[in-house]
């Protein structure tokens, strides 16, 4: 139990999202602490009644959020278009001095472009923004205790099953 007299679960870090993603990597370890154990809880919260019918709207609902979900990366492109758009649209009406704001977004898109990290993405990841990976881990977990798996074939033939299995995904 933490201070707040609820249970916290550690996990692995390799549960929530694979190695290979540059946003985790960036980010604070008690901010992705707070993520996991924010996504953990969801999981758990909707696992519990997954066996009712209200469980699986529940989990249906919740899955469909998460397909709407906007990622960190997405966020930062939009608000990165629209900085530059609005400073370029200033330095034509207001003058020169404007052009600073584009050439300070651009850097950064850049710099997240090659080191998959900039200086917004510490306020972004503070907000809750998760990375796409992160926000598929929580939706699969979901269709999983939806049953959505439960009708994929065990055996025979491996291109029947290879098969079955992406026509699920593809879904």
């Amino acid at each position: 139990m933490d201070g707040n007299g609820t249970t916290t679960t550690t996990i692995d870090p390799h549960l929530v999202a694979p190695d290979d993603d540059r946003v985790r990597e960036s980010t604070a370890p008690d901010v992705l602490h707070r993520l996991d154990q924010e996504m953990l809880d969801r999981v758990r919260h909707l696992a519990g009644g997954a066996a009712t019918p209200e469980g699986r709207t529940a989990l249906s609902q919740r899955i469909d959020a998460l397909e709407r979900e906007w990622d960190i990366e997405r966020v930062l492109e939009a608000n990165a278009g629209t900085l530059a758009l609005l400073g370029t649209l200033k330095a034509l009406r207001r003058g020169r001095g404007w052009l600073l704001v584009p050439l300070v977004v651009t850097a950064f898109l850049i710099q997240h472009a090659l080191q998959g990290w900039c200086p917004p993405m510490v306020l972004l990841r503070r907000l809750g923004l998760r990375s796409r990976q992160e926000i598929e881990v929580e939706r699969w977990a979901l269709k999983l205790l939806r049953g959505d798996a439960d009708h994929l074939p065990t055996g025979g033939a491996t291109d029947d099953r290879v098969a079955a299995v992406l026509a699920a995904v593809g879904r």
